[in-house]
């Protein structure tokens, strides 16, 4: 079994930063790529970024891209989301979620669909005022 804990979310006005943080225990998720996703009010929950186990490759949806960085540490068992420039669009409860296959390296298709993702944190609240 593994716990997902998410952290770091908060109030902050637009233009701000963040950082969350998506500690793992249980099991080490260092074989594993790891996503974060984010559910805004009345939206569907959508893919915001992706690591993959070696961290080699990283995916992003086009809205975040250059304003938001994955990075792991795996020392930690934690997965980090760097949030710059935010916008009040970026308003959403984040979750971050393990991929069910270990060593797995496919393409950002296999990355950004909720399917495959087997263990999910309990999300942290990001609210940004303009």
């Amino acid at each position: 079994q593994v716990q997902l804990v998410e952290s770091g979310g908060g109030l902050v006005q637009a233009g701000g930063s963040l950082r969350l943080s998506c500690a793992a225990s249980g099991r080490t998720v260092s074989p594993y790529g790891m996503g974060w996703f984010r559910h805004a009010p009345g939206k569907e929950r959508e893919f915001v970024a992706a690591i993959n186990w070696s961290a080699t490759s990283t995916y992003y949806i086009d809205s975040v891209r250059g304003r938001f960085t994955i990075s792991r540490d795996n020392a930690k068992n934690t997965v980090y989301l760097q949030i710059d420039s935010l916008k009040p669009e970026d308003t959403a409860v984040y979750y971050c979620a393990r991929h069910r296959l270990p060593y797995y390296s496919g393409s950002r298709g296999s990355y950004s669909d909720s399917g495959p993702y087997d263990y999910w944190g309990q999300g942290t609240q990001i609210t940004v005022s303009s």
